[in-house]
């Protein structure tokens, strides 16, 4: 099945070596992104003040519930295109890919107008402090103007991790970052725009990264070869993408939307608080970015292992998958406990922001191994096709215990450090859930199997 040195041949040989063949680049892509947008926060919060700082911060829950969503029906779109790509039906791959890239181009479209309308009402929602509400907005507005090439450089990664090909992402991700640090340092430095400058970067880069994606599916040989006369959404594909993807999105927008409660929270303790808690997010976002990348691993692996009918293996995956995935938290994870006043100094030298920051790293790094497990089984469910179940029991046990968590216990220990134990807690509550869930599909799935052949 593997046509050349980026595609992995998932259905055929060993298993571990594969997936960290496979997980290693996305894992680095996802780091290396996140790494240049710290780069953004560092830049403002050192040559603008915590306020600055403060003011990106407020966005980052906002982006994500605003773009998750559709991000969440990329995964539909791998989850189609890792099927038809490992059962070698040609036709129906090509079109799967030009219907999720005409998806992709016209939510970006959709997404600009949404966010240039609704941004400052968003953060007035949230509570947001009228000393930093201006500048938030404002980032906002520019950093949404970029969506369309967001859309496109995610849908268009997803294809390629169908087929297994994570190196040339990577790629991508390192000439656009590189790009947004030299942005950084003209447009706040040397030009000193402020937020604004840090969000035109940004935008820079993504278009930069779009046009990259684009380019590489356009002089793929493959099935998954891009044409844009042949972009169109034909109902067919739409319909197997969304059966995936929207559930997958919806539980990534709801679960956002009770970080955007959660950030409301931290808003009450004030600009300092909200600075500190900004610098943690983004170290625990390189901890999120290492247990996702073996996530995506999984899913791919269980949907091309499940359109073959190779139920042995879809198990072994998945075991080795939680091997991985719980080792790479564990160490990441006690490396930021044990460093993270180090880390945070790399953000701001102001005593008080790193201590909040310190507050919220000490109950979140050591046990993310649990939000790893916690991501793990979903994505092997969405792999066979099963992605409505798995979303009601992670919203259920995510968000419904953080907001009990923020509202019940919350009010009598205000705390940064006891607000943000409902992380483990409802990682915890979630984990269970989902074996319960993950045992009765498996079951379907065999039965399934047995008498059918994939799609």
């Amino acid at each position: 099945m593997k046509k050349n040195k980026y595609e992995i041949d998932m259905c055929h040989g060993s298993i571990m070596d594969k997936l960290i063949s496979f997980s290693f680049p996305l894992m680095c892509s996802s780091i290396l992104q996140l790494m240049f947008n710290a780069v953004d926060i560092i830049v403002v919060g050192r040559y603008n003040g915590s306020q600055a700082l403060a003011a990106v911060g407020a966005t980052t829950a906002l982006i994500s519930i605003f773009t998750n969503f559709f991000i969440g029906i990329s995964l539909g779109a791998n989850v189609l295109a890792a099927r038809y790509f490992a059962a070698g039906r040609d036709k129906e791959m090509s079109e799967a890919v030009h219907t999720a890239i005409t998806l992709a181009l016209v939510s970006g479209i959709a997404m600009v107008f949404v966010g240039l309308g609704l941004s400052r009402f968003a953060l007035e929602l949230m509570g947001t402090p009228g000393d930093v509400i201006d500048q938030s907005a404002l980032y906002l507005k520019i950093y949404f103007m970029g969506m369309p090439f967001f859309m496109l450089y995610n849908y268009g990664a997803a294809v390629l991790r169908a087929v297994g090909d994570t190196k040339r992402p990577l790629l991508f991700l390192a000439a656009s970052g590189m790009t947004n640090v030299v942005l950084d340092l003209l447009l706040v430095i040397v030009i000193p725009l402020g937020v604004a400058g840090v969000a035109i970067g940004t935008v820079a880069s993504q278009m930069i990264s779009c046009i990259l994606v684009m380019r590489c599916l356009y002089r793929s040989e493959g099935s998954y070869q891009l044409r844009f006369s042949r972009l169109a959404l034909k109902p067919f594909y739409l319909k197997r993408i969304f059966q995936v993807g929207i559930p997958a999105g919806v539980q990534s927008t709801v679960i956002n939307l009770s970080n955007a409660m959660l950030q409301s929270s931290v808003n009450s303790f004030g600009s300092v608080a909200m600075a500190g808690y900004t610098a943690a997010n983004n170290i625990m976002g390189f901890l999120y970015a290492a247990v996702n990348a073996v996530t995506q691993a999984c899913m791919s692996f269980t949907s091309q292992n499940y359109s073959v009918g190779e139920q042995k293996r879809m198990d072994r995956v998945l075991l080795d998958c939680a091997v991985l995935s719980a080792g790479v938290a564990a160490v990441i994870g006690t490396g930021a406990y044990v460093f993270g006043p180090q880390v945070l100094r790399l953000y701001t030298s102001e005593a008080e922001v790193i201590q909040c920051g310190l507050e919220v790293l000490s109950i979140t790094t050591v046990p993310y191994f649990l939000c790893g497990i916690m991501d793990l089984i979903p994505g092997a469910l969405r792999g066979m096709g099963h992605s409505g179940v798995p979303m009601v029991l992670s919203i259920i046990g995510t968000v419904g215990v953080r907001i009990l968590w923020i509202y019940v216990f919350f009010p009598h220990h205000r705390s940064l450090f006891f607000l943000f134990i409902s992380y483990p807690v409802s990682w915890i509550a979630t984990i269970l859930m989902q074996v319960v869930c993950y045992y009765f599909v498996r079951k379907a799935c065999i039965r399934h199997l047995r008498n059918r052949q994939a799609f």
